[in-house]
């Protein structure tokens, strides 16, 4: 069996102005959730929008625990580089769940 968690970010940048300024912080975080902890990482939601962003990041193990905890690092990362503007939501999924 594995195991499939799914974190859904929500960013606010408040004090950016331009959407290229956007993608500057968006390809470093996205850069450094994939190198720190082998997530898959997107652009999900507010792709036109200059001070918001939804990202979806997968995570996936063969252990529930490991995975669980690597989440919660995954999310104590996010809120530490935009303590203000950030919201963080996980959903862990077995391949049970899927049949």
């Amino acid at each position: 069996m594995a195991f499939v968690c799914l974190l859904e970010i929500e960013l606010h940048f408040p004090e950016n102005g331009s959407l290229k300024g956007k993608r500057r912080e968006l390809s470093s975080l996205k850069a450094q959730l994939q190198r720190r902890f082998g997530a898959a990482v997107a652009e999900t939601e507010h792709h036109q929008l200059w001070q918001r962003a939804g990202l979806t990041a997968a995570l996936v193990g063969r252990d529930a625990g490991p995975l669980k905890k690597r989440a919660a690092d995954v999310e104590r990362y996010v809120w530490g580089m935009f303590p203000d503007g950030a919201s963080v939501e996980s959903q862990l999924i077995s391949t049970e769940d899927l049949h």
